[in-house]
């Protein structure tokens, strides 16, 4: 991948990767995730996002070929470096509902050579999460969905990665906490040195925003537009307004991509075309959300 003249490594790279499920179709595949920035895969329910991150994270396989901070093609080889290096999150998949903390605590040290005890401690509590009752430890499946969010996102970044793999990481937590994680993933990313990355999917698009530098756009098991949000932002303006001051522009030939409904109309456009519309129609630099939201949309 080039950016600016300058070549960026892959943290991960997909060469026609392609999974079938009955009614389904993810892929063939071909793009790849920069190394030392954060990417956010973003699509609707059901576009194949989780099939995806599943298959980067090495839980499941498919055709094609998949190749990780460009020398691992698989994640199971036998010196285990390969887990050691990634990290892959889903919170409700992570660890066995039957388990309590104290399971926890004496797992992940034997499943990972790089695992800190005394970080995972730390993150527990900037995470608010403390075992009342050690005597009577309580089992995961009675937490709630932010605690055992918090909990799978806690025990990964416990962990001196290169590269974390995660699904939804942000869908249960309070907004609160959503913050924090934003917080920990940059703090990740920065002192990397440029050597760490990360890849999550989210709906909360407008809560994550501040800490996305990549994007992958994914609708019905196929890449529809990928790049840098800081690029896609300089190369498109969002158009908006009512929609009888469309027709007195010059219609919807100078949209990349637009929706209309019987009110209003909301299009991208190319920075070249943004002079082309009339006063009754607002031209703004759009936020992740709009080109989210547009990009989706055309590709339905």
């Amino acid at each position: 991948m080039k950016r600016n003249g300058m070549t960026i490594p892959a943290a991960i790279k997909l060469n026609g990767y392609e999974k079938h499920f009955d009614g389904f179709h993810l892929g063939p595949l071909e793009f790849e995730i920069p190394v030392g920035f954060t990417t956010a895969l973003i699509g609707e329910n059901g576009a194949g996002k989780t099939t995806l991150l599943d298959a980067l994270g090495g839980i499941t396989s498919g055709r094609g070929k998949i190749t990780w901070l460009e020398k691992y093609t698989d994640l199971d080889q036998n010196d285990g470096e390969p887990r050691n290096e990634i990290g892959w999150c889903a919170a409700n998949r992570f660890f066995p509902m039957t388990w309590s903390l104290k399971n926890i605590r004496k797992s992940l040290p034997l499943a990972f050579d790089n695992f800190d005890m005394e970080k995972f401690d730390s993150l527990l509590q900037e995470f608010g999460i403390e075992e009342k009752d050690s005597k009577h430890p309580k089992k995961i499946s009675a937490w709630s969905d932010g605690n055992r969010a918090r909990l799978a996102i806690a025990s990964i970044l416990a962990r001196d990665t290169k590269l974390l793999i995660l699904d939804e990481p942000d869908s249960a937590l309070d907004p609160v906490i959503r913050d924090v994680l934003n917080s920990k993933f940059r703090q990740y990313i920065n002192q990397g040195n440029g050597e760490t990355s990360i890849i999550f999917s989210t709906h909360n698009i407008a809560d994550m925003e501040s800490i996305v530098d990549y994007v992958v756009f994914l609708a019905r098991g196929r890449v529809i537009a990928t790049g840098f949000v800081e690029d896609l932002r300089e190369q498109y303006r969002y158009v908006h307004g009512p929609k009888d001051a469309l027709g007195a522009s010059k219609g919807t030939e100078a949209f990349d991509f637009y929706y209309f409904d019987d009110n209003k109309v909301e299009g991208l456009c190319s920075i070249e075309n943004a002079d082309k519309f009339d006063e009754g129609l607002a031209v703004e630099v759009p936020t992740l959300q709009q080109l989210s939201v547009l990009i989706l949309r055309s590709g339905e």
